[in-house]
């Protein structure tokens, strides 16, 4: 925590010190706001004519309406990010879901490859056999049909 400290500033021509945990820095861009509120009205014609104590109610009137002003702009600007950070919230979880999707899909598919494998290496076995089986001078028949059953599936 920072140390409390004192801070002169100027307003409305008058030399006033501050004290509080903030910055110096801070505390005289706070003299800076209110000497431009109070310029604001000491530039406007009908109002120079007001007492001193109506000049600064309505300086006080101002700076109170920008709080307000402010204090509701942050309220929905947090009202905003709330509903980002719900979208942000769902659109992780279906990343990650289509994610898991996309892992699957890639696992099915090296497994259906390697299947195409094996049964692309059965495949040229079985077409071996058979050019096996024909290059004798045919005289195993009964050999030769099982093969041809067994590549169609028939039993």
């Amino acid at each position: 925590m920072s140390s409390k400290s004192d801070t002169e500033v100027l307003i409305g021509g008058k030399v006033y010190t501050l004290s509080g945990y903030e910055g110096e820095e801070y505390l005289q861009r706070v003299a800076v706001y209110i000497n431009n509120k109070i310029n604001e009205f000491n530039q406007m014609e009908e109002v120079r004519r007001f007492p001193v104590d109506m000049k600064a109610t309505l300086v006080e009137l101002n700076i109170a309406d920008d709080f307000f002003k402010a204090k509701e702009r942050i309220e929905k600007l947090e009202q905003d990010l709330e509903i980002k950070e719900k979208e942000i919230y769902d659109l992780k979880h279906e990343l990650i879901s289509e994610q898991i999707k996309a892992e699957t899909n890639e696992k099915a598919a090296k497994e259906l490859e390697e299947k195409n494998k094996e049964l692309r290496l059965e495949n040229a076995r079985l077409e071996s056999d058979i050019e096996d089986l024909l290059s004798d001078d045919g005289s195993d028949k009964e050999a030769l049909q099982t093969a041809e059953a067994s590549i169609t599936g028939d039993k």
